[in-house]
């Protein structure tokens, strides 16, 4: 920064002024990005510079701007059209939502249309914002960034496919490594002629070459963009999957595979109707899957991910601080909530500190799990009594958690539904547990009543009004009650209790002061 310049005239570069840098500026700042894809343009608006994303603000426009790039070398006409007026009600919304810079970044259309420049005039003399236009190989690396957002620790190969270009990048250890593009995009597939036995041979001799620079072979696979998920949604259908929430969804490569050719033997049309997907989206879809096939055989992938985390959630990545970063994005999610919607802030911290006697062998994936269940363990509370713990399940599922797989997102709920009601039995939600083993229902149950009995024992902290201890081996559940807590330990507390030792399968000792 010019000794001459405020900061408000300093130009930043496209990721803004640092909004991390103060402490007070980090939870107050709301960070608007705006992508504009070959096939799409979206605006999110990120509420709080927090380690898990929380979305404000989120509307995409299905453009097509890189339709027929390349056959004409332009930006598709009505495509160009339609992203404007887009990128002027966004600066409009911004400016409304009090959002000091609209970060807005291109990617391949724009970078390849010999009238992307003039495009990006356009943009400016209209609505005020600059585009900044990425090169493939930092379109893969803000992909991947947002793939890191969402799970800290992936390690494998990222996969970004758009309208006009594909990108890949490796990563791992938190960071990003080698990277390539490719014009692998539907629009550009489009363009081959001879069918798909031609398209299969354009696919393979790229992704050659592509693979002798990343040289990937059995690593776990994270998918980004529209058209995967529109694929990964679809695997879901044909799975009877019970659970539609898209990120963090994992499939295997022969499954996925029976997938894609169930697509391609598929009515489109019934497809669409099915999972509720756009026109301008399926019709991509075929190219896609030619695309994803390919990639499998090639790869020969342990497991393929989604990641609803890409580009925009990259840029958000791009302004943390290696410390905000190294932060466990589930747990930071967690404890916003709690803050914002728990009836006492901070008491989360303190049922998860009286319940660890229970949980002595609990690894550190469970633990992030108790953790995290005991921070949210109250947050539903406005919730009408008699849908409260169906709430709560649903809050824990279908949230947007980082750092949560779906079998961790029903051990969450089923934990937080048991925290407010003893019995699951003909629940409407019983398809979803059968992505748990009987042990982690069994688990997942005495997690639940450990924090119903502990939430109402004492106000605040419980460990004011006693102790627990776990004998494991007679399987004794103890209580120490302390001089306020022989008051405390009242009817409900009692009845409580039992139940949580019922479901631990113990025997209860209560022990009084002296």
């Amino acid at each position: 920064m010019t000794a001459d310049l405020t900061p408000a005239e300093v130009d930043w570069g496209p990721f803004g002024r640092p909004l991390f840098d103060d402490p007070s500026v980090r939870a107050l700042s709301r960070v608007g990005v705006v992508d504009v894809g070959s096939n799409s343009v979206r605006m999110v608006v990120f509420d709080g510079a927090a380690r898990s994303p929380a979305y404000f603000y989120n509307e995409k426009i299905m453009c097509g701007l890189g339709k027929g790039l390349a056959e004409t070398n332009k930006l598709n006409p009505e495509g160009r059209r339609r992203a404007l007026e887009a990128l002027k009600r966004f600066a409009l919304l911004a400016k409304g939502m009090g959002i000091e810079k609209l970060t807005v970044v291109a990617t391949a259309a724009a970078r390849e249309a010999e009238d992307g420049p003039a495009f990006q005039q356009e943009v400016l003399e209209q609505t005020g914002l600059k585009i900044w236009v990425v090169d493939g190989d930092e379109e893969a690396r803000l992909s991947a960034q947002g793939v890191l957002l969402g799970w800290p620790d992936a390690k494998g190969v990222v996969c970004d496919i758009g309208g006009n270009s594909m990108e890949l990048a490796r990563i791992g250890d938190g960071k990003v490594g080698k990277r390539g593009t490719t014009p692998l995009g539907p629009f550009r597939l489009l363009q081959v002629q001879g069918g798909p036995k031609a398209r299969a041979l354009h696919i393979d001799k790229i992704l050659k070459g592509l693979q002798a620079e990343i040289r990937s072979t059995g690593e776990r696979i994270y998918l980004v963009g529209g058209s995967w998920r529109v694929i990964a949604r679809l695997d879901m259908e044909r799975r009877n999957y019970p659970l539609t929430v898209l990120h963090e969804y994992r499939m295997m490569p022969q499954s996925l595979l029976d997938t894609l050719q169930w697509i391609q033997s598929s009515d489109l049309a019934l497809l669409r109707a099915r999972t509720g997907t756009s026109a301008e989206r399926m019709e991509l879809v075929p190219l896609a899957c030619e695309v994803l096939r390919e990639l499998i055989l090639m790869l020969k992938p342990s497991e393929i991910d989604i990641s609803a985390y890409g580009i925009r959630e990259g840029l958000l990545y791009e302004v943390m601080p290696e410390k905000l970063r190294q932060r466990d994005p589930l747990i930071e999610a967690a404890r916003i909530s709690e803050l914002t919607a728990a009836r006492i802030p901070g008491t989360g911290k303190k049922v998860y500190e009286f319940l660890q006697p229970i949980f002595p062998g609990a690894d550190k994936d469970r633990q992030r799990l108790i953790k995290a269940a005991c921070l949210l363990h109250d947050t539903t509370w406005r919730a009408h009594p008699d849908y409260r713990a169906e709430a709560c399940f649903d809050n824990a599922t279908r949230a947007n958690l980082g750092g949560l797989d779906h079998p961790g997102r029903v051990f969450l709920g089923l934990s937080l539904l048991h925290r407010y009601k003893n019995s699951r039995a003909g629940s409407r939600l019983e398809p979803l547990f059968r992505l748990l083993t009987d042990e982690q229902i069994q688990d997942a149950e005495i997690l639940g009543k450990a924090m119903r009995f502990a939430a109402m024992f004492a106000a605040g902290d419980p460990a004011q009004a006693g102790q627990l201890a776990w004998n494991p081996k007679k399987r004794i559940l103890e209580l120490q009650l302390t001089r306020d807590g022989v008051n405390l330990y009242g009817e409900v507390a009692q009845a409580r209790f039992a139940s949580l030792a019922l479901a631990m399968r113990a025997e209860i000792k209560v022990v009084e002061p002296a």
